[in-house]
């Protein structure tokens, strides 16, 4: 048996605001038509992540995207906590609900800036669709699905860096790249020995203790 989790499970956000997003104001074709709440299956849920969602292969999936290391339960629920605590992280995934299984994911950051009138950007980040539901739209329907919500709430713009083998697959949900700013350059740091590291990896707030 994984891992228990706590009996009343919490979302990352508010799960409501994926209800009424207008997939017709995006480029994005799907053949046939899918949204996020009529996603093409009746077994395919999108939603907000939750707390128990280390125990339906969250971590697991991102692992099929990049090198996720061995995070421990507690470690979940304390990250999950700080996003949940900022409301600048709307983490969205797709639920296999007959196997009570995640199969993607894709995260929205807000980032709040002075430019724009104290505006906000949101930035794309993460996104991963299990290979073997190919097939299914579920790539374009998780990207465009963000995409919208970060218009609902209020973002003056979206952001993604992408390999280029995926520029056109964005392009195609309306996402086009800037003249003179097409490439992502990046200074990494160590992770073992971070401050931050260590403070999230201890004591997690009561309410999502596990149980």
């Amino acid at each position: 048996m994984g891992a228990s989790y706590p009996e009343r499970e919490l979302m990352l956000y508010d799960r409501s605001l994926l209800v009424g997003l207008d997939f017709s104001v995006s480029p994005a074709n799907f053949n046939p038509p899918i949204t996020a709440t009529h996603p093409g299956e009746s077994w395919l849920l999108i939603r907000p992540l939750q707390t128990g969602d280390y125990n339906r292969g969250f971590l697991q999936i991102l692992s099929q995207l990049t090198t996720v290391g061995d995070v421990t339960l507690v470690q979940f629920l304390n990250r999950f906590a700080q996003m949940r605590a900022s409301g600048d992280y709307f983490v969205t995934v797709i639920v296999d609900t007959r196997y009570d299984k995640i199969i993607g994911s894709a995260t929205l950051v807000l980032e709040n800036k002075f430019i724009h009138g104290c505006s906000v950007r949101g930035r794309l980040e993460d996104v991963v669709v299990d290979d073997t539901y190919r097939g299914k739209q579920l790539g374009k329907l998780i990207v465009v699905t963000v995409s919208l919500l970060a218009q609902r709430l209020g973002c003056y713009k979206m952001s993604l860096d992408c390999k280029d083998k995926l520029v056109p697959f964005y392009k195609s949900i309306g996402y086009t790249l800037e003249p003179g700013n097409a490439n992502t350059m990046n200074i990494r740091y160590e992770q073992h020995n971070s401050v931050e590291a260590n403070r999230t990896s201890n004591d997690v707030p009561p309410d999502l203790q596990p149980s």
